[in-house]
This record gives structure tokens, C-alpha cells and sequence, in this order.
């Protein structure tokens, strides 16, 4: 008997160990696996780049300044509680420094300096190095592409009209002859409206949208006319006032603009615009920022790698002042889109 427990306790003893050993041993593995992850992802510091390009040089410096709008909902508006400026154009620029800095936007979000940039202006704070580069709902045209160049598109919105909530005699653009229309000065909305309603009266301009929405409030304008996405944050912002007409009649390509001849800058901008497309952080930042009003995140547009066209004359850059550089390179192939027509805008 004495024998037989002896035997019974040494097998259980083995038993124990035995099972310790087994079920330790997967969870052992795993979770120097994690470790090992995370140790590589906290010492992986920020990303290299080739000394001496625009990338290296901002990562260096450790701050951007951006251009965008500071009046536009959704894309780009300065809360007056808190002071910051958000939208999907803010996110938008965010998600590039996260790729010039390394990091998480929320920590990159303080190495950024967002400068007020009105439609007038995009061009010479590029040229004159007042930014590192602009994102604010800025349209892809040939025009443009004279006097800067830009990465992208990464969101295409289309012209429309804006008009009190009650309003119904305004339905498609060429209702807009006989009546007064606003915009904004710098933009080819105008343009665009005076090609096909001749008979608008087009005499009312300003230098941001919301002073045309309060132009039309207080019955100065009967319309508004930009691009869907800018309205439909003017429309989000005075609720039961306005509404769209839902009646486009533009293609605007929205891109990423930045100094002439700048290709390396160009180039690593598309890759991360193509990055963000596959991550999820694109359908993210639009999620967080035009979703907002209810708009349903759509397919991204595919970027269009064009060949740099040389720098217009200084007499003819009308875009603003400054010069540019002339240097006329390819990047990858491809020719410039259809949708980057001269006659787009804001």
C-alpha cells in the first residue's frame, strides 16, 4: 500500500509539470511576440528621407505651416471655443505630417501651424514660401499648374447653387439668369456661372464664403454658387435657412498644392494620399469631418501622377506674385487628367 500511493504521488507530481510546462508554453511565445512588435514600433522613430529633400528639410525644421480656409465647414473652419482649425482638409494635412514626422496625428497635431489662406492668396503663399504647402479645397486646373503644382486629387466635388430654404425658382444654373449671385473672389465660380447663366448679375463678391451666405440671408444675393461640399457645410451651419439645388454642373478635383518643380514633395504627397486610401485613415478623417452633415464617405478618386508642365513666364503667373521654378520633370506616367479643366475652381 505504501508502495502503491508512493507511485500514485510521483505520477501526479509529473502530471503537474508536465502540464505547467505545456501550458506555458504557447502564451510564452505569444507574448514575446507582442513585445518584440511593440518594441519595434516605439523604436522605429521617424521615417529616413534623402538629405537635403523638402521631406528631410521639414522633419528637420519639426514644424509645417499649412494654407487652408479658416471659414469653410467640414474642410476647413477655426472653432472660436477652442481655437483650432478643423475639417477633412485639416485631417487631410494631418495624415501627411504623421508621414513626414512619424507618430499619430494626435502628436504630430502640434507641429503643425495652420496659416489662413483665402482663395486669392493659395498661389503666392506657395511661391513666396509663406507655407510649406496648401490644402483647402483647392481645385486641380491647367491654369494653376502654371504658377504651382499639385498631389492628388484626394476628394472631387462639383459646382452648385445655394438658395433660401423657400426658395423654388432656382433649379439648375441657367436660372441664375436675371438674378444677383455671390462668390468668391479668386475663385472661377464666377466664371463658370457667367458661361452658361450670361444674364446673371454676377457684381457681388467677397473673400470667403460665409460673407456670401450672409449676403444671401439678408436678401443682398439670391444665390450662392461654389463647390456642393463648401455649401453643404454653409447649409449645415444655418440650419432651416438655406438649402442646395442639387444640380452640379462642374467637375472640381481637389488636390494638394506645392512649389513648382517641387516632384520629390509631389511624388512622396501621392503616395501618401494612395497610403491613406489603403489604411483606412482617409474614409477615417472624411468620417469624422464631412460625415458629420450625413454625407456618405465616397470612393476615393485615383490620384493623377502628371508630367509637370515648365513654369509660366513671370508676366503671365496672374495667379499672384512670386516666381517658380521652371525645372520640368516627370514623375511617374501619365498625362494630366480630363478633370483638371481650366474652367474648375475654388
Amino acid at each position: 500500500m505504501k508502495q502503491r500511493g508512493w507511485i500514485t504521488a510521483f505520477l501526479m507530481v509529473l502530471a503537474m509539470i508536465a502540464g505547467a510546462c505545456g501550458g506555458g508554453d504557447e502564451p510564452a511565445v505569444d507574448a514575446g511576440d507582442d513585445d518584440t512588435t511593440t518594441t519595434v514600433e516605439k523604436d522605429a522613430g521617424p521615417p529616413k528621407f534623402e538629405a537635403g529633400s523638402t521631406m528631410d528639410t521639414l522633419q528637420k525644421k519639426g514644424k509645417l505651416v499649412v494654407g487652408t480656409k479658416f471659414d469653410q465647414p467640414l474642410f476647413g473652419l477655426k472653432n472660436p471655443v477652442s481655437g483650432k482649425v478643423e475639417g477633412f482638409d485639416v485631417e487631410m494635412a494631418k495624415i501627411i505630417a504623421v508621414a513626414i514626422f512619424g507618430g499619430e496625428a494626435a502628436e504630430v497635431e502640434s507641429k503643425i501651424e495652420f496659416k489662413e489662406t483665402v482663395s486669392k492668396n493659395r498661389e503666392p503663399f506657395i511661391q513666396d514660401g509663406s507655407v510649406d504647402f496648401v490644402v483647402a479645397t483647392y481645385t486641380i486646373n491647367d491654369t494653376r499648374k502654371q504658377v504651382v503644382d499639385f498631389a492628388g486629387p484626394y476628394y472631387v466635388a462639383g459646382q452648385d447653387i445655394m438658395v433660401k430654404a423657400d426658395d423654388t425658382t432656382i433649379k439648375s444654373v441657367t436660372d441664375l439668369d436675371g438674378k444677383k449671385v455671390c462668390s468668391v473672389t479668386g475663385s472661377t465660380s464666377i466664371k463658370n456661372v457667367a458661361e452658361k447663366a450670361p444674364k446673371a448679375d454676377l457684381s457681388t463678391s467677397f473673400d470667403k464664403y460665409s460673407l456670401c451666405a450672409e449676403a444671401l440671408a439678408d436678401g443682398r444675393v439670391a444665390a450662392v454658387t461654389t463647390d456642393n461640399i463648401i455649401l453643404l457645410g454653409l447649409v449645415k451651419d444655418n440650419p432651416g435657412k438655406f438649402k442646395l439645388v442639387k444640380s452640379t454642373f462642374t467637375t472640381e478635383p481637389y488636390g494638394v498644392g506645392v512649389k513648382k518643380g517641387d516632384d520629390d514633395f509631389r511624388t512622396f504627397i501621392n503616395d501618401v494620399i494612395e497610403k491613406s486610401y489603403k489604411d483606412g485613415s482617409w474614409k477615417k478623417a472624411f468620417d469624422a469631418t464631412v460625415g458629420a452633415a450625413g454625407e456618405a464617405a465616397p470612393t476615393p478618386p485615383p490620384v493623377d501622377r502628371y508630367t509637370a508642365t515648365p513654369a509660366a513666364p513671370p508676366t503671365t503667373a496672374a495667379a499672384g506674385s512670386g516666381s517658380s521654378t521652371s525645372t520640368t520633370s516627370a514623375t511617374s506616367s501619365g498625362s494630366s487628367s480630363s478633370s483638371s479643366s481650366s474652367t474648375s475652381k475654388p
